[in-house]
């Protein structure tokens, strides 16, 4: 079990709200929608209201640094449901990637395709005690798009599962290219960890606040930990 999953759960029944995505850059269709996720005809973009209210706040802080600039929401809420889709379709598209026949793999093969498929996603659980951290509608995945509309290079894609995801990954590099995939995440990370947000250690992209994530990284350093989280499962 993941730390983090231990932390206690005190609801706030803080509302989910739809992302007025006129405020940012969008990908469309959504990308799980195009990998075949079903939202039962609902819009996949939808936060708690008071991590609404602050992402708002980072895009005005980006624009202060880089005029024209946008957040991009790659993916907000999601319900548990997709959450196991996508864990499911992750890793039917590893053994694919791979080149391998599930047939011919051993149950020790099979084991370490998953525990690579949870280095990137987390388990898909239904207890209200353990939900996946956008199954609160407090996590956010996002990246950067320039005063043209491009994407920012971060030097690796959203959901990759490689140890390019790490945040820190191009920190000591020296090839000026590498430096800038890091400035590049740096400044993401600033701008949310500015407004209350803290990163997920080990995706540049991920930020919450509020879940169960947030609440151990606030106390991963003191030797009693005293946050609880106070957005649970949304139903």
């Amino acid at each position: 079990m993941k730390p983090y999953r231990q932390v206690p759960i005190q609801e706030c029944h803080e509302p989910l709200v739809a992302i007025p995505l006129e405020l940012f850059a969008i990908e469309t269709p959504h990308p799980y929608i195009k990998c075949g996720a079903n939202y039962d005809g609902k819009s996949p973009y939808y936060l708690r209201q008071g991590v609404l209210d602050r992402v708002i706040k980072a895009q005005i802080g980006l624009q202060q640094i880089h005029p024209g600039w946008q957040i991009q929401i790659f993916d907000a809420y999601r319900p548990v449901e997709v959450q196991q889709y996508m864990v499911d379709y992750t890793f039917q598209q590893t053994v694919v990637d791979r080149k391998l026949d599930l047939a011919q793999l051993s149950e020790v093969e099979i084991e370490k395709i998953w525990q690579d498929v949870y280095t990137i996603w987390a388990i898909p659980s239904f207890d209200s005690k353990t939900p996946p951290p956008h199954s609160t509608g407090a996590a956010i995945d996002i990246t950067l798009v320039d005063e043209r509309g491009n994407l920012v290079d971060m030097g690796s894609p959203i959901d990759e599962m490689s140890a390019r995801s790490l945040p820190e990954h191009f920190a000591e590099c020296q090839d000026p290219v590498e430096q800038q995939y890091h400035h590049h995440r740096q400044l993401l990370c600033q701008v949310m960890t500015d407004v209350g947000f803290l990163r997920h250690p080990a995706e540049w992209w991920h930020f919450s606040i509020g879940d169960q994530l947030w609440a151990w990284l606030c106390d991963r350093d003191k030797p009693q930990p005293t946050t609880s989280a106070y957005y649970g499962r949304v139903v």
